[in-house]
């Protein structure tokens, strides 16, 4: 997917500073508890989904409305996992970007695993003992939070 907009408006008076941003990563299970992955066109990983809220745009919102975008499925959120900071991050072009990433546990309610836009090469649902590869690491950290929040029914925060 392009930049966003706003983004590239920030980016004209900022240059390649560090810019902080608000990010949402999915965790999507079907009934039968596989995970929703998609392998990301840029890097070639398999990953949870992600994306950057819009400005004003509610959190839980921002999360289905990235799902929806890049896999097809509509969801509905249920649980705040975590809220983490990320490492910094330099792009090739030199922007600089740290997120602050809202997870969320979601369920299907409609569409079909699919590629939806240009941001992944492939989409589907997977037993955690049969991810592909090659696999983001953050997918086993995320899986690891999730399973703390379900023992723990605890919002996970940084620190």
């Amino acid at each position: 997917m392009p930049t966003p907009e706003f983004i590239l408006s920030l980016r004209e008076k900022i240059g390649h500073d560090e810019l902080w941003l608000p990010g949402v990563t999915a965790l999507v299970r079907d009934p039968a508890g596989r995970v929703l992955l998609g392998q990301r066109a840029d890097n070639g990983l398999w990953a949870l989904p992600s994306g950057i809220s819009e400005p004003g745009e509610p959190m839980a919102l921002s999360c289905s409305r990235e799902v929806l975008e890049e896999t097809g499925i509509e969801v509905e959120v249920t649980d705040l996992i975590s809220i983490h900071t990320t490492a910094p991050t330099t792009y090739p072009n030199g922007d600089r970007s740290i997120f602050v990433d809202h997870f969320f546990a979601c369920r299907p309610v409609g569409g079909e695993a699919t590629v939806a836009d240009d941001e992944s090469l492939a989409v589907g649902w997977y037993a955690e003992d049969e991810f592909p590869e090659p696999l983001s690491a953050g997918v086993a950290l995320r899986l690891a939070e999730a399973a703390k929040f379900a023992e723990t029914g605890r919002t996970l925060f940084d620190g």
